[in-house]
């Protein structure tokens, strides 16, 4: 008979382990609170991290002539790669004529822009010298006869010591016109370096990002193309918004200043334009050079007219281009744009207030996608990185030889199990060959001619 369970009863209970005293006391780690163990362990961990970032870092900025252009070119092989893709598939050209074509206009245009400029200071510098002392003169009256009331006196004095001050720093001036001369040299070498690489990586890009990849362990190699492949998409969106947001600007404080009848608009126009890749910093810092320039060369009310056409240019660039043209590619928070150019100004000056946006939002698109955030799913996964095996001869060999004697390792097993000993199998195959090899008397055919006659005698 099944005896049906009391639901009264109850199980008996489980005694809850404590630490005794005396264990405690052999192992003090355990008298640690778990909390405390668990930050120690994530403050080793973030030590070496922050070790190996600053490591980087070092060797970053030792390796700045070298670093510097190869990133430039980076950029550049993404800003043309649309170009030598379209004249691959529009213009039937070679791959390699293509990249020529694209980095030669390249220069071409760069070239004409800067020979441009420096005709126009050429041209201008004596209108602007002239223009500048006679606002010099606007600005000495009004601050004399305006609501300040500064006395001659005072301004004289202010004068004499400027120049006292100029006078006195001619060493440093001197120093500082031969690390210009040193800066000049490294810039044109920094540009030959970033041509170069610019062509190669256009080129054979594909080949180099796969050497990269395989230099990984083969199990992280297809996330991290997949990771590279999503960076490349935001690094190349980032570049075209920022140069189109660019030519804006410029166009239209270049505009404005020509206008204004401000000289050396074209130059700066290009100025603000090359400001502009650094962001929010360096369109305020050319805009202030544009109104300084109409504020010398033309006095305070074409300063202000001059002021409000930069801030009505910033304006249209942080409320319309900003937002629609950067879109879902390149989505950062204004104050993460703020902190990083005010980060990378800190340790790297220009250069790293120019690379600092474009590294953040790369590193922001590869981290979210390792951590299962795909912003970009209509790449798919179809697109595989094909490395080139490396061959190695003794390597294989070795391999070859290993794998013949797990072979026989494996069928003297196979034999032990079956009860077998593989030489007596191997006698018993070679007697069985003899016997068929007879005289056919079991229904098989003997040996003909000569050898059938011997063996008739020999009967």
């Amino acid at each position: 008979m099944t005896r049906t369970p009391d639901p009264a009863a109850k199980a008996p209970a489980v005694p809850h382990q404590v630490t005794a005293p005396d264990e405690r006391a052999s192992d003090p780690a355990a008298a640690v609170p778990l909390p405390v163990r668990q930050a120690a362990a994530w403050s080793w961990r973030l030590l070496l991290i922050a070790a190996a970032a600053a490591v980087v870092i070092a060797l970053v900025g030792y390796l700045k002539l070298v670093v510097v252009p190869v990133a430039v070119a980076l950029l550049l092989a993404v800003l043309l790669h649309p170009l030598v893709g379209w004249l691959e598939r529009r213009v039937r050209l070679r791959r390699g004529a293509a990249v020529a074509i694209a980095v030669i206009g390249m220069v071409v245009v760069v070239v004409g822009l800067l020979v441009l400029a420096g005709r126009s200071v050429a041209l201008g510098i004596a209108d602007l010298w002239d223009q500048a002392r006679q606002g010099i003169d606007q600005v000495t009256a009004w601050l004399a006869d305006g609501p300040l009331h500064l006395s001659t006196d005072q301004l004289d004095t202010w004068l004499d010591q400027a120049q006292k001050a100029a006078s006195s720093n001619s060493s440093s001036i001197a120093a500082g016109a031969l690390h210009a001369t040193v800066t000049v040299g490294h810039v044109l070498a920094g540009a030959v370096i970033a041509l170069f690489c610019t062509f190669f990586f256009l080129l054979d890009g594909r080949t180099i990002w796969s050497w990269v990849v395989g230099l990984l362990p083969r199990g992280s190699r297809e996330h991290v193309h997949q990771a590279g492949r999503r960076g490349l998409v935001t690094l190349g969106a980032y570049t075209r918004t920022q140069i189109l947001v660019a030519a804006v600007d410029a166009t239209g404080i270049g505009v404005g200043a020509a206008i204004l009848q401000v000289p050396l608009a074209f130059p700066l126009a290009i100025l603000v334009f090359l400001g502009s890749f650094i962001p929010i910093v360096g369109a305020v810092v050319t805009g202030a050079i544009a109104v300084l320039v109409a504020l010398v060369t033309h006095g305070p009310v074409v300063a202000l007219i001059m002021l409000a056409i930069v801030l009505a240019v910033q304006q249209l660039e942080g409320h319309v281009l900003q937002p629609f043209l950067m879109g879902h590619a390149v989505s950062l928070h204004p104050v993460a744009v703020l902190l990083g150019v005010a980060a990378g100004s800190f340790m790297a000056g220009i250069l790293g207030a120019l690379f600092a946006v474009p590294i953040i939002a790369v590193l922001n698109t590869v981290i979210l996608y390792l951590h299962g955030h795909d912003k970009f799913p209509q790449l798919g996964q179809d697109d595989h990185v094909l490395l080139r095996p490396h061959r190695h001869p003794v390597l294989e060999r070795a391999i070859a030889q290993v794998n013949e004697l797990e072979v026989e390792r494996a069928a003297g097993a196979d034999a032990r199990a079956l009860g077998e000993d593989p030489a007596v199998g191997a006698d018993e195959g070679a007697s069985t060959d003899l016997d068929d090899a007879g005289d056919g008397s079991d229904g098989t055919k003997g040996p003909e001619g000569p050898e059938a006659g011997r063996t008739g005698d020999a009967r």
